[in-house]
């Protein structure tokens, strides 16, 4: 399972920020503006997209008028993408009795419940993609 740590979140926000202004031909957006906007610190909002770049899920272009776009159009990317770049597996048991008592014997009074948000969670990221972020177009002027 992976775990949607501080970071992965910080993530989804900056990336979901491009997914809400994406057009084939906008221009890039800069890492300042984003964190500005997702009151995220500028410097983390560079970083996370410069990763995020590094796995292609972003372009980033440097130099005047440089900054960030999608890589792909936003239904293309699924939030497990982003996810498991910056979130951390956890194999841990989520059992409250122990780390080792579900699975080495009867399983405790939550397991099942456990086990059915685990499975929750992992289908909820693989099919949400960054097309919940984009903004619908303006009604066409009437004049």
């Amino acid at each position: 399972m992976l775990r949607y740590g501080k970071l992965a979140r910080q993530a989804v926000s900056v990336i979901s920020y491009l997914a809400e202004r994406y057009q084939a031909d906008a221009p890039a957006i800069s890492s300042a503006e984003i964190g500005r906007t997702r009151k995220i610190p500028a410097a983390l909002a560079a970083k996370l997209l410069s990763q995020a770049s590094a796995a292609g899920l972003v372009l980033g272009t440097t130099g005047p008028g440089g900054g960030y776009r999608l890589a792909k159009p936003p239904g293309e990317i699924r939030l497990v993408d982003i996810v498991s770049l910056f979130g951390r597996s956890q194999e841990d048991s989520l059992c409250p009795y122990s780390l080792d008592w579900c699975g080495k014997g009867e399983p405790c009074p939550l397991h099942e419940g456990f086990v059915k948000l685990k499975e929750n969670a992992r289908v909820f990221l693989e099919e949400t993609t960054l097309a919940v972020f984009l903004k619908p177009p303006p009604p066409p002027d009437p004049s």
